[in-house]
């Protein structure tokens, strides 16, 4: 059985693109069915690519996201997905204001499934640390398939 993860930040085009080519390429490594996709709670960047500085990262160590287009998270997607991640409390927040009535489509901080005493994977757009990103993004990444894998 496939299992379809929908990855969340502000804008998607930082944290949730580099979240989605991550878990993408490790999964599939795994051998582990997926569907995944990512999203922002604005919609600032619709249709625009992931930030350069992300993408850097992400090739530095072999993930491509150069593909991924950004998008806005909609009600929907409760409807579309198995389990929706978001990257801190700010957007955890907006997704529950979203939720349709009745929906009980699992809305988790991604980093719950890292062993890290970090609770929200930080937004590099204004401040950097794309390599301290990746980081988070990687160990959650490897929690979480594990748990999928159980």
């Amino acid at each position: 059985m496939t299992t379809r993860i929908l990855f969340v930040c502000l804008g998607n085009i930082c944290r949730s693109p580099t979240a989605e080519g991550v878990f993408t390429a490790l999964a599939e490594q795994a051998g582990v069915a997926v569907d995944i996709d990512s999203a922002g709670t604005g919609g600032w960047h619709v249709g625009d690519p992931p930030d350069a500085r992300a993408q850097a990262e992400a090739a530095r160590r072999g993930y491509d996201i150069s593909g991924l287009r950004a998008r806005q998270a909609r009600a929907k997607d409760f409807e579309c997905f198995d389990l929706i991640l978001a990257m801190d409390r700010a957007n955890h927040a907006a997704l529950e204001r979203m939720r349709p009535a009745g929906n009980e489509t699992p809305v988790r901080l991604f980093l719950d499934y890292a062993d890290s005493p970090r609770d929200e994977v930080p937004d590099p757009y204004y401040e950097g640390g794309f390599d301290l990103v990746l980081d988070l993004i990687e160990q959650a990444s490897r929690g979480l398939l594990e748990q999928i894998a159980r």
